[in-house]
């Protein structure tokens, strides 16, 4: 498949919902990221919005969902597929579930339960929260990166300084959330019917269809 050339938010989402599944930046499927479709002069324009300023506004359209879903490195996933994601990376688990098998670290639950108590917060906020500061908790990058790989965290939104007239500068802040917060639990767990290996059988037929120039291995790794 050769992916349409993308030039604002509103396509960036169009394509997320129709493939179901875009990473952000390249990787050894050629041509299947969204670095392979958009222009290098949107990247760090100063005069238009480029892919990174995209990422708050297909967030918040929610008809997609973004974090770093694909080998540690962001990426976007439509709702429409994102059951199949979760039940697939879960392998069945809620997170409570998960804890009590002994199969997630007291760190991440520390993360998980005050983002869930609290429904969404900023990175800084959560950090704060979780006591990840000098002298307290470290490895903070790990545990959210991990919570997002198995689909127990997503990222809501984007939020900006604002200068004192107005004006936003600098980076955005990553709003964190889990998708039964952003979803309803009924949503998102409605693969849960599928075993988790099906789930993923699912998946791999779907993107086998879209790239199938690419062999089973190279998808497999894509989804681990």
């Amino acid at each position: 498949m050769r992916l349409p050339e993308i030039h604002n938010a509103k396509e960036l989402e169009a394509l997320v919902c129709e493939i179901g599944f875009l990473p952000f930046f390249a990787h050894e499927i050629k041509g299947f990221s969204l670095e392979d479709c958009c222009p290098s002069s949107l990247w760090f324009s100063e005069t238009e919005d480029g892919p990174w300023e995209w990422k708050g506004p297909v967030a918040r359209g929610r008809k997609c969902l973004y974090g770093k879903f694909f080998r540690g490195r962001a990426g976007y996933v439509s709702l429409e597929w994102f059951p199949d994601f979760a039940n697939f990376r879960r392998d069945g688990y809620d997170f409570d579930a998960r804890f009590e098998d002994e199969l997630a670290s007291f760190k991440d639950k520390g993360v998980y339960d005050v983002l869930a108590a609290k429904g969404s917060l900023l990175s800084k906020e959560l950090k704060r929260l979780c006591n990840y500061k000098k002298g307290g908790n470290t490895g903070f990058d790990g545990v959210i990166t991990r919570l997002q790989m198995q689909t127990y965290v997503t990222i809501a939104d984007f939020e900006y300084e604002r200068s004192k007239t107005g004006q936003t500068y600098g980076w955005g802040v990553a709003r964190y959330s889990t998708p039964e917060e952003l979803f309803g639990y009924e949503r998102i767990t409605s693969a849960y019917q599928r075993e988790p290996a099906e789930s993923k059988a699912r998946i791999l037929a779907h993107l086998a269809k879209l790239w199938p120039e690419a062999d089973g291995t190279r998808l497999a790794r894509f989804l681990k």
